[in-house]
């Protein structure tokens, strides 16, 4: 049987997260990084993740104060959970849009080093001019520019991670001196990207190289993983559309001479628990109407319609007028906006499922932005992991409490144990890198 890989993610800019709930905490604070890190530490974890967000979403010109407001810098955070954690691996969502390869470099090999091997980086690219104003690379790349940038990005990378061998630096006690090789850290990179020569100033770090994680689902995304990743995140959660996604990202890993094991599919999943399933499925629904709120529900609208919908009734009807078509001009820094290619289509397809189920606005969002994949007991939950694992839907998943940063102390506790006791999941870390974690050595 296949081994089950999980990973706990911690919610970052999100409108999932439950701040009613008494043990809701901070997303600034250090202690709920280290909450969340050390859990799944304890339920023997691959790695702990942290996404990023290089700028606050907007709405009609306001900060979209219905998501979680604020972002510390990722590796600050991680840097410090390598102090306070010895065996998960430190993973964290780094931009080669507007970042430069020695910087990052730099940034990845050290945390290898403060973490003893435990560092993964997942690699993504900026779609959006909103964010770009923040850094001196103002504007866009069109997509297929993006992805030719980012994996000159990473072979750039590799080349300064590897510009040390391991034996360049030799201590001569006898003189108080170290003995260098000639090449030591030497490097030379010239292209329409990146024009840089020098010195790379980190020795070789445990793992040689962090984990490269990646994310993208377009046609280039996933070449992009199949070419240069070690795990490539999923959104598709569900038998049929895992498989599909996994047959399709694996086959594309022999053009590169790769096998299968070579790269990790992980769907992101949510999940709900009860103390049986119907227990669950009721608590699942309270989660949905805490998540989605009236305001939220009209934001949502709002991303769609791309006008102000404020003075809609949020127990009331769908507007009756159409989305206006074209640049969206009401959200700014939401990659779900780019998701309604076609806003006409989508608003007759939630139209129709309206009029079928009498649903107001509120429960048409609930319904259509619904993000429970594994609702039951802790046995069902466990059993329905394992099943998609089995059947290729999936290499494991990466976890997503909707609490923070408590959330995951349950899985934690039910969950994983009979997972455990079915085999597929392990009971001690058996290497000390996030490489040897993910079975990639």
């Amino acid at each position: 049987m296949k081994q089950i890989h999980l990973a706990a993610h911690f919610p970052g800019v999100n409108n999932t997260t439950v701040w009613s709930d008494p043990q809701a905490g901070s997303h600034i604070e250090f202690s709920s990084f280290v909450h969340l890190a050390q859990t799944a530490e304890r339920a023997k974890f691959d790695f702990f993740f942290l996404a990023e967000g290089l700028r606050l979403r907007e709405q009609n010109g306001r900060i979209y104060d219905l998501d979680v407001v604020g972002r510390p810098d990722t590796f600050t955070v991680l840097a410090a959970l390598a102090a306070v954690t010895r065996r998960i691996g430190l993973t964290g969502t780094i931009n080669s849009t507007f970042n430069e390869p020695y910087e990052v470099a730099r940034q990845f090999a050290s945390l290898d080093h403060l973490s003893d091997g435990r560092a993964g980086w997942n690699v993504v690219t900026s779609w959006d001019a909103f964010t770009g104003e923040n850094f001196r690379r103002g504007g866009f790349l069109p997509q297929d520019q993006r992805y030719d940038r980012a994996e000159t990005f990473m072979r750039t990378a590799w080349e300064l991670f590897d510009s040390w061998h391991g034996d360049e630096i030799v201590a001569d006690k006898a003189s108080g001196t170290f003995l260098s090789r000639p090449d030591a850290g030497a490097f030379e990179h010239h292209d329409k990207h990146f024009d840089i020569s020098g010195r790379f100033t980190v020795p070789r770090s445990p793992q040689g190289r962090p984990v490269i994680l990646q994310a993208g689902d377009s046609d280039e995304g996933r070449e992009f993983a199949a070419a240069t990743a070690d795990a490539i995140f999923s959104r598709y959660g569900t038998l049929e559309a895992g498989q599909a996604f996994y047959t399709d990202v694996k086959r594309r890993l022999a053009r590169y001479g790769r096998t299968h094991e070579q790269l990790k599919i992980l769907p992101a999943a949510t999940f709900v628990l009860g103390d049986t399933d119907a227990d669950a499925r009721e608590r699942a629904m309270v989660i949905r109407r805490q998540q989605v709120g009236g305001q939220t529900a009209i934001k949502f609208l709002e991303q769609l319609w791309n006008r102000d919908l404020s003075e809609y009734d949020p127990d009331g009807p769908l507007p009756r007028i159409d989305p206006l078509v074209g640049e969206n001009t009401v959200a700014k820094g939401r990659a779900s906006v780019r998701m309604y290619r076609d806003p006409l289509a989508t608003a007759r397809e939630w139209r129709e499922l309206a009029e079928a189920k009498n649903l107001s606005i509120r429960e048409v969002i609930i319904e259509v932005t619904a993000r429970q994949t594994f609702i039951g007991s802790p046995a069902t939950v466990a059993g329905s992991i394992n099943d998609l694992v089995q059947a290729d839907a999936g290499d494991g998943f990466i976890l997503v409490p909707h609490v923070t940063p408590g959330g995951l102390d349950e899985f934690a506790d039910t969950v994983v144990p009979l997972l455990q006791e079915r085999g597929v999941f392990r009971t001690e870390y058996a290497g000390s890198t996030l490489r040897e974690h993910l079975g990639l050595t």
